[in-house]
C-alpha cells in the first residue's frame, strides 16, 4: 500500500465534527433577547454541592432538640435573643416574681441604689471606693426569670441586666454623688454594649427606689446630656427584684480576679480600674 493510498483511506474514515451542541447553544441564545448567558452556561458547568439548611444553623451538635437553646442563633449568644414575657419558655408565675419590687430592706438609717453600667465587676469596684457607701453587691435584675444564674442571663433570653446594688449612708453620701460615679464609669450612649461586652445584660440603667431618686436621676441625665454630642440611652426604671450573683462575682476585682491581681477598694482611691476575667 502506497503512502497516498493510506492517506486517502485515513481521511475518508475521519468522523465529521459533532456540531449539534453548538447549534443547540446558538438556537437557545437567539430564541430570546431576554435570556442571559449565565443560565445557559450553567447547563454545561459542574454540578454544585448543596448542604442541608441545618448544617449551617445548628449551634452545637451536643444540644438536644428539646433544649430551649437548641434553636438559638449566634446572635442570641451575644445577647440579642428574643426577650418577651409571652414566650412559651417563660413561666408567668416566675416572671411575676422577677418583675416585682426589690423587697430587701437596707440597714437602719441607710438606703439602696441600683445601677447597671456594663460588666458589674468594674462598676462595683467604682462604688466600693465612694465614701459613704457601706456595702455593694452585684446581681441580676429587670428580667423575667426567677432565680436566674449567670449562664441564664448570658443567653440573652431573660432580659436581665448586670447590676450593682449599693447601700449608702445619705448623711455621708448623697444620691447625686452616686450618679456622678455612675456616669464616669461607662459610656451611656452605647445601646446594650460597653466596649467589647455586647448584650442586653450590659445596658445602661438607673433603677430607683423612691420618687426622690427618680427625680434626681432624670435631672442628672438631662444635665449630663448637655455635655455629650450623642444621645444617652440610659433607662430609668423602678428597682425590681434583685438576685444576688454567684459568690465568685462578689467584689471580684478587689479580691484579685482570676489572676490574683488585687485592686484597691479604699475610699477615695483614684487608681485606674482594670476589668479582666
Amino acid at each position: 500500500m502506497t503512502f497516498r493510498t493510506f492517506q486517502f483511506l485515513s481521511s475518508s474514515h475521519k468522523q465529521k465534527p459533532d456540531t449539534s451542541r453548538k447549534k443547540m447553544f446558538n438556537s437557545l441564545a437567539s430564541s430570546s433577547t431576554r435570556t442571559s448567558a449565565a443560565p445557559l452556561l450553567c447547563c454545561f458547568s459542574k454540578p454544585s454541592i448543596s448542604f442541608p439548611r441545618k448544617f449551617f444553623l445548628c449551634p452545637s451538635k451536643n444540644l438536644k432538640p428539646s433544649s430551649p437553646f437548641a434553636s438559638m442563633s449566634w446572635l442570641g449568644k451575644l445577647g440579642f435573643g428574643a426577650r418577651s414575657p409571652s414566650e412559651p419558655s417563660v413561666d408567668p408565675h416566675s416572671a411575676a416574681i422577677a418583675q416585682g419590687p426589690d423587697d430587701d430592706i437596707p440597714a437602719p438609717g441607710l438606703q439602696f441604689a441600683q445601677f447597671g453600667a456594663g460588666c458589674f465587676w468594674g462598676v462595683e469596684l467604682a462604688f466600693q471606693r465612694v465614701p459613704g457607701v457601706t456595702k455593694t453587691e452585684v446581681g441580676y435584675s429587670q428580667g423575667f426569670l426567677h432565680n436566674p444564674t449567670y449562664n441564664d442571663i448570658c443567653s440573652g433570653t431573660t432580659n436581665h441586666s448586670e447590676v450593682v446594688r449599693v447601700q449608702y449612708d445619705p448623711k455621708e453620701c448623697d444620691y447625686e454623688t452616686l450618679l456622678e460615679a455612675f456616669w464616669a464609669r461607662h459610656d451611656p450612649t452605647t445601646l446594650n454594649r460597653q466596649g467589647n461586652d455586647v448584650g442586653t445584660q450590659y445596658r445602661s440603667g438607673i433603677y430607683f427606689y423612691t420618687p426622690e431618686q427618680e427625680k434626681v436621676a432624670r435631672e442628672s441625665l438631662e444635665e449630663h446630656q448637655k455635655k455629650l454630642n450623642r444621645k444617652i440611652v440610659t433607662e430609668i426604671l423602678p428597682a425590681k427584684k434583685f438576685y444576688r450573683a454567684e459568690e465568685y462575682h462578689q467584689q471580684y476585682l478587689a479580691k484579685g480576679g482570676r489572676f490574683g491581681f488585687q485592686q484597691s477598694a479604699e475610699k477615695g482611691c483614684n487608681d485606674p480600674i482594670r476589668c479582666y476575667g
